[in-house]
């Protein structure tokens, strides 16, 4: 499974957008069925933000399904559908 864990670069918008961009877009030509982004718990701040990412339109034509585990609140799995 890919993983993008987003704590070193939390601090830095510019670098956490880069760092989702090209992770879907790699995750979604790799053939994966699930990738998974660690925005880490704390205030929800951060996996706010990857969730809005994930919803913009272009971003969202890439996978089928976002998943938040109730056990583990800091990791977003993104589902992708093999066509």
């Amino acid at each position: 499974m890919l993983s993008l864990d987003l704590h070193p670069l939390f601090r830095n918008n510019r670098d956490i957008e880069l760092a989702l961009r090209q992770f879907i877009f790699r995750a979604h030509q790799s053939g994966e069925p699930v990738a998974e982004i660690i925005p880490g718990k704390g205030t929800g701040r951060l996996r706010g933000r990857v969730l809005a990412f994930l919803e913009q339109k272009h971003i969202r034509r890439l996978y089928d399904r976002v998943e938040i585990s109730d056990a583990n609140t800091g990791r977003v799995l993104v589902h992708f559908t093999r066509r």
